[in-house]
């Protein structure tokens, strides 16, 4: 397991957000996290990464335990999110491209200061990055000259320029215009043909469907279902997990 969350508790303003969530990652499966709008979705994935701290439950993440800050203390829980961080990239809906920089450039930053390996070193990953994700002859422009599709693209390649062993997907497409959704998600289904472990907040759900290893349905902060994508869209047994599908039907 490269992910084990178990009996997670986070709440805001005394209001339950996740109540008790338990699911493992297996390394290389691509998860898909569907449910409706604030039912906590997000905020599983910020706890994982530690960009939330934890009211109890646990979350170890490629062999580091988040826990409590008042189990290991404030200076704990960040030096072990961090830890996390440094393994963990993260793509958000709103991209979060440096608008001064340009696309080589904000693909260069991080591993240029947080790894300090060397400019050439930081460009020559960067460029084979753009290539991946289509964005070879994009990497001078800056990122209001690009879709928001191409940003998103960007986006996940800067997250791939740190070497993460895992991605986390806060709903990557859900600010684009639906004739942009496929090219982000193109990539994203070459990565999970490369091995790449990744999770997913999504409500691409013919992109869960037909993806994802695995299907974790939550409502109201709790896991309904989870299961094979042919189990959860083929023979759903909550009726909570039915009366969602069947809008996108």
């Amino acid at each position: 397991m490269v992910i084990c969350i178990q009996n997670l508790m986070k709440s805001f303003h005394h209001r339950p957000v996740l109540d008790g969530v338990s699911f493992d990652v297996i390394k290389g499966d691509l998860i898909a996290i569907i449910g409706p709008s604030g039912c906590g979705k997000s905020t599983l994935l910020r706890c994982v990464n530690g960009l939330e701290s934890l009211d109890s439950g646990s979350a170890q993440v490629l062999g580091t335990e988040l826990l409590s800050q008042d189990k290991i203390g404030h200076k704990e829980f960040q030096r072990r999110s961090l830890k996390v961080r440094q393994k963990v990239g993260m793509v958000f809906q709103s991209f979060n491209l440096f608008p001064h920089l340009t696309i080589l450039e904000n693909i260069t930053v991080a591993p240029k200061v947080v790894n300090k390996i060397s400019d050439s070193d930081a460009i020559k990953k960067a460029q084979e990055l753009l290539l991946k994700v289509g964005l070879a002859d994009k990497a001078d422009h800056y990122p209001n000259q690009l879709s928001g599709g191409q940003q998103q693209r960007a986006a996940i390649a800067r997250s791939l320029a740190m070497s993460p062993e895992i991605l986390l997907y806060d709903e990557p497409t859900s600010a684009l215009d639906p004739a942009l959704v496929n090219e982000v998600l193109r990539v994203m289904k070459q990565l999970d043909q490369e091995g790449m472990t990744q999770v997913v907040v999504t409500h691409e759900m013919r992109f869960a469907r037909d993806v994802a290893d695995k299907i974790i349905f939550m409502d109201q902060g709790q896991i309904v279902e989870m299961g094979a994508s042919d189990e959860i869209f083929g023979n759903p047994k909550d009726e909570r997990t039915k009366n969602f599908l069947r809008h996108f039907q």
